[in-house]
């Protein structure tokens, strides 16, 4: 059987894209670029000094890790130098970047990444990935890039995606025509469709939280948790509880098995702790293009309005008819 490469399927799949010039087949070939690089490091973590916490914290309050670092960095020169962005969003520094180098005040695009999601898992070899959302700047081409271009809300989205270093490394991408994932085969180094027009599964029966905080959830949630262990043989329930505290690796299990993300606000912190911009806009928009759902418990993740780069917000997320479960127990106790 033959392999379709990503380069050829984007090439192939180029009429689909928004204002389609060759710019986004090429940002999304920057961005596989940095994922083998990061994925290089990944698999050699353990062989190298590159474990462990780099000794400083990001603008969240969060120590980072020394692949957080490499990872971001990795993935700035990729969209720097590619030249098909005039600026660029990380969920680990305060600031955005306006790129400025000729070639980049005159791109069409912006980008918004969280470079290592998941990374307090890296020493303990759980899978990892980094996110990605691509927007289309309102700035005028030719400036430098301004807050505007990167506070959208998730619907003006023209791409999104996802890379997860586990026992393959998978990217998973959608321009809004579908979803589709590629693994990397290593003997060639080269990311080759595996999972075409990904969706979710109608009937999922997996729930995916922290449990250890329960006690500080809603009522709403600790309510739809209940009905998720309640024994009824016409849902299939009990459902399967399975939370990897990945948020890629998690929603890729769902994703390809059926199932429901929740990571909702606490007594402890009301509005979540995931990023609108960085997680949650670029996972919605996957999720809906493969027949799911994304909430924040009342209302559709894309349209929230974004007002600070760093932003967050509850997330529910995966198989439709769960995620309008979820919300429909919210709603009941709000």
């Amino acid at each position: 059987m033959s392999m379709v490469t990503l380069n050829e399927f984007i090439m192939e799949r180029q009429a689909d894209f928004p204002f389609a010039s060759g710019d986004l087949s090429r940002l999304l070939a920057d961005i596989s670029i940095a994922a083998k690089i990061i994925n290089h490091k990944v698999n050699k973590a353990g062989l190298q000094d590159i474990l462990g916490a780099e000794g400083t914290t990001n603008v969240q309050g969060e120590t980072q890790m020394k692949l957080d670092v490499f990872s971001d960095q990795a993935l700035l020169n990729a969209v720097k130098w590619g030249g098909q962005v005039c600026g660029a969003g990380s969920e680990e520094n305060e600031k955005y970047f306006a790129f400025d180098l000729e070639h980049c005040r005159k791109a069409k695009y912006v980008i918004l990444f969280d470079p290592l999601d998941g990374s307090s898992n890296i020493d303990v070899n759980v899978s990892i990935g980094t996110i990605f959302s691509i927007l289309r700047r309102t700035s005028a081409v030719g400036d430098l890039a301004n807050i505007n271009d990167f506070l959208q809300k998730g619907s003006e989205q023209v791409a999104a995606g996802y890379v997860i270093y586990g026992s393959s490394t998978m990217l998973v991408y959608t321009t809004g025509h579908g979803v589709n994932g590629f693994t990397l085969e290593p003997s060639i180094g080269e990311f080759c469709l595996s999972h075409a027009n990904m969706h979710f599964p109608e009937h999922g029966n997996i729930y995916s939280i922290n449990e250890g905080n329960m006690s500080i959830c809603e009522k709403g949630v600790r309510d739809f948790v209940e009905w998720c262990k309640d024994i009824d043989k016409k849902t299939n329930r009990p459902f399967t509880a399975r939370y990897i505290g990945s948020l890629v690796a998690d929603f890729h299990r769902n994703l390809i098995k059926g199932g429901v993300y929740i990571y909702p606000g606490t007594k402890k912190n009301p509005e979540g702790k995931l990023r609108l911009q960085y997680e949650c806009n670029p996972l919605a928009f996957i999720a809906e293009q493969a027949g799911g759902k994304a909430s924040d418990g009342k209302n559709r993740i894309m349209e929230l309005p974004p007002k600070e780069l760093h932003q967050r917000t509850p997330l529910f997320i995966g198989s439709k008819h769960l995620v309008e479960k979820a919300e429909e127990f919210i709603q009941k106790n709000s």
